[in-house]
């Protein structure tokens, strides 16, 4: 088990620098103009591919880092290059994690490829679980996968919403309802493969900030997925589902209930990391500007009220990192979230994103407020964090039922 440390060794050291590199020569150049186009920034994930950055292999490594920092670290890097484009880069991700956590070896070997192409035919993937009525409420869901015996295929019905690379996917994994008795306890990870009929896109969401991310709603008619497409098989979901009507009689259900807001716990300090990110990125910024911008004979960082705010400004990224890097080291040395860590560090890091970047438009003054500066788009950026993987609503219940150890609502 690796011991706890704030000092990243060498081979970290060599990924962080690289990563920076790509982060400040290729995604910085192409941020503005990708955030006024709002489309997908196909050339730069493409450099990324060549590269071996927008790879399974590099982020599998990241994820086995004993230390637990690599996925942070790489996560704060990419952010502080520009969180849409990050976001186009890292998407894709969060399918293959769904079927890395989910799938047959045969599923992983077979689907995860296609899900990112090749570098010369980049591809994305979608991981659709939201939907209109159910957000941070995932027992909620009504999309509905119904099992034809006489076929041995799934049809699928429902619409998914706030899908990254939705409809524009090559591979799309959509969680469905198979037993709606059991809530959360009830769903299943299907892969609807390539060119399968019934699946579109519904909305493409304009987007206040990441806007060079593909954010849209999925829409499901009747799709029809083989069998072998359900992610762990039939035998696997018939033994979890038996397992979990014994447990709901003996429990009730609203222990099955409460189980979904655990679910995304282990993955929250990755989101907390990009938060960094984009704060640094805006500190940096200002910091520099302040040392450069004069008025009434001097630079602004000469008045304390300047100075003051670019101290508050780096303390609270700090702690934030500290609290993203504590949670991620937790989670890979196994040790439990006995107070909710993880909503703690995705929790302080989004907020801090929202006003270190709002502090960084007022050292700007005017000149913050227009596009001609990147902190007016970092600070439209930041506002997703404290929204997306749970709102910060959701991190304070989080938190305060796991320090109450009674269902708070």
């Amino acid at each position: 088990m690796a011991e706890f440390t704030m000092d990243l060794n060498e081979e970290q050291r060599e990924i962080r620098d690289w990563l920076h590199g790509f982060a400040a020569d290729v995604i910085r150049p192409a941020a503005a103009e990708w955030d006024e186009r709002e489309e997908t920034p196909w050339p730069v994930i493409q450099e990324a591919a060549k590269l071996g950055i927008y790879s399974l292999d590099f982020y599998a490594q990241q994820f086995f880092d004993p230390t637990g920092l690599g996925i942070p670290m790489t996560m704060e890097e990419l952010f502080w290059g520009d969180a849409g484009i990050a976001l186009s880069i890292v998407g894709t991700g969060l399918a293959a994690v769904g079927v890395l956590a989910n799938g047959t070896e045969e599923q992983i070997g077979t689907w995860v490829p296609q899900m990112y192409g090749t570098p010369d035919d980049v591809k994305v993937a979608a991981f659709c679980s939201s939907e209109p009525d159910a957000g941070s409420d995932v027992a909620g869901m009504r999309t509905r996968a119904v099992y034809d015996e006489a076929k041995d295929e799934w049809v699928l019905n429902g619409t998914k919403t706030w899908a990254t690379n939705g409809g524009i996917a090559n591979v799309h994994v959509v969680v469905a309802v198979v037993d709606p008795e059991l809530g959360s306890k009830g769903h299943a990870s299907f892969i609807v493969p390539p060119g399968t009929k019934g699946l579109s896109q519904g909305q493409k969401f304009k987007k206040h900030g990441i806007r060079a991310s593909h954010t849209a709603e999925v829409v499901l008619e009747d799709v029809r997925v083989p069998g072998h497409c359900l992610l762990g098989g039939k035998e696997k979901l018939d033994q979890r589902l038996a397992r979990a009507r014994e447990r709901a009689k003996a429990q009730g259900g609203e222990r099955i209930k409460n189980a979904a807001m655990a679910t995304f716990e282990a993955s929250r300090p990755a989101v907390g990391a990009m938060a960094v990110g984009t704060a640094r990125a805006a500190y940096e910024e200002a910091l520099e500007y302040a040392k450069t911008r004069t008025q009434f004979g001097r630079p602004i960082i000469d008045n304390q009220g300047i100075a003051f705010q670019l101290a508050d400004m780096r303390t609270r990224i700090d702690a934030a990192r500290l609290l993203v890097w504590r949670a991620s080291w937790m989670a890979t040395t196994g040790k439990p979230f006995t107070s909710a860590e993880g909503s703690m560090s995705k929790l302080y890091a989004s907020e801090t994103a929202k006003q270190v970047t709002a502090q960084a438009i007022q050292i700007f003054g005017g000149n913050g407020y227009t596009r001609e500066y990147p902190v007016e788009r970092m600070h439209r950026d930041s506002a997703i964090y404290t929204i997306f993987e749970g709102t910060s609503e959701i991190q304070r219940l989080v938190i305060a039922r796991t320090l109450a150890g009674v269902p708070i609502r």
